[in-house]
């Protein structure tokens, strides 16, 4: 059993089984965010694949020593419960009251309904985080990072998925409350500059830019839509696909996923990927 008493100190257990920190903190996430994405996750192929592609990596990359992944802004805990059924100890750690509800819905036992800085979590308490399409709602990313190198034990492993290509930017990002896209060079720099040693990135979701493009960004671009895409639309984009469409894109999908297995990176995608190890601070 994980004592989250022991982690943080600034959290107390409700009657519905939540961690609520004493202070909650406001975040860049649609209020309606985390039900719409409950509504999909499980049906999605992109949900599916991007959760594949993570238990990929903690398989290659596998937390320091004992202790749980921490899922940091991890909504409702889709990426969690498929961690937890891999075989890791998981704590769901979600500032959105509604994605700590939906995630306790999941079975999650482990769910801190808090930012890590509201929590207050203990320096160095953590073996790893998992940051997963999170890291663009944050608009000081750096700092952010900076503060998880705080609490992450020197050797951890931290592990983060974030929307790809500045290029590909849309009204669609600006909905979801993005503050910028990245690319693995990118991404290295950074997290590199906030105390951590990349060991490893790459794209994922190759087959989606030059979609992405054509019916989002190219819209956007010539001011042809004025807002985020419509829920059903989405809904249609995250459907599972049928048909020899269907088997196009799960062979694949398949591919990416073995290239990551073997710890090859992609030199294109949607999104991209990083996994990298808390060095210990300079003295």
């Amino acid at each position: 059993m994980i004592r989250l008493s022991d982690y943080a100190p600034n959290i107390s257990r409700n009657s519905e089984g939540i961690w609520y920190a004493n202070k909650a903190e406001p975040v860049s996430y649609p209020r309606e965010g985390n039900d719409q994405c409950f509504e999909i996750e499980g049906k999605s192929f992109w949900f599916q694949h991007r959760n594949a592609c993570i238990i990929e990596l903690v398989k290659k990359f596998p937390p320091l020593g004992k202790g749980p992944i921490f899922d940091v802004g991890g909504g409702n805990g889709f990426v969690a419960k498929g961690l937890l059924e891999a075989g890791w100890d998981v704590v769901l750690v979600e500032p959105g009251p509604t994605g700590a509800r939906n995630a306790k819905k999941r079975g999650l036992q482990n769910v801190i309904c808090a930012t890590t800085q509201s929590a207050g979590f203990k320096p160095g308490c953590m073996p790893a985080i998992g940051i997963f399409d999170v890291l663009e709602h944050i608009k000081d990313d750096a700092g952010f990072l900076s503060e998880l190198h705080k609490i992450i034990r020197p050797g951890g492993i931290l592990y983060v998925t974030v929307p790809a290509l500045s290029v590909l930017w849309s009204h669609e990002d600006i909905h979801a409350g993005h503050f910028r896209r990245y690319n693995p060079k990118s991404l290295k720099q950074l997290v590199t500059g906030c105390g951590f040693k990349p060991i490893f990135a790459s794209y994922m979701f190759s087959l989606l830019p030059i979609s992405i493009f054509l019916f989002r960004t190219l819209p956007y671009l010539l001011g042809l839509r004025k807002g985020g895409l419509r829920w059903q639309s989405i809904k249609k984009d995250h459907a599972e696909k049928m048909g020899f469409l269907g088997v196009l894109i799960s062979g694949y999908l398949n591919m990416e996923l073995a290239m990551i297995r073997k710890g090859t990176a992609l030199k294109l995608g949607g999104s991209c990927l990083v996994v990298a190890r808390g060095e210990k601070n300079k003295v």
